[in-house]
């Protein structure tokens, strides 16, 4: 029995990666704004998972983390319940969060992906914050 059946996982463990809050071209950075508004515990969390990410990029996986599509992915922060999602792409060796809800439906809703992939294309044509 070879390999020739076995996916090939790409290991990044030990890059080095930079994880940026994204800042619209108004200056509104959506992700630490979500989480200023959030309780103590939520922000403790979140800060773990984004502390997890930042080190482990894309080796992170469920439950912290998943793949939406389309080079999005969601950060999973789930506290006494409730779902909180943060939405964020890789740009080369940056991790860049774009937005952060709380997920109220069983599939993250459509306009927050929407809204993600807006933040991507601004971030690349040089319209956002770096």
């Amino acid at each position: 029995m070879g390999l020739a059946n076995t996916a090939y996982v790409p290991y990044t463990m030990g890059k080095d990666y930079r994880l940026v809050f994204y800042e619209t071209a108004a200056g509104r950075i959506p992700v630490r704004d979500y989480l200023r508004s959030q309780s103590k515990t939520v922000r403790g969390v979140a800060g773990w998972l984004l502390t997890r990410l930042e080190e482990e990029g894309p080796d992170l996986e469920r439950p912290a983390a998943d793949h939406l599509g389309d080079g999005i992915y969601e950060l999973r922060i789930i506290v006494a319940g409730d779902q909180h999602r943060i939405l964020y792409f890789f740009a080369d060796d940056t991790i860049v969060t774009t937005n952060a809800f709380l997920k109220k439906t069983r599939k993250v809703p459509i306009v927050e992906i929407a809204k993600a992939r807006s933040a991507r294309a601004a971030w690349h044509a040089g319209e956002a914050a770096p």
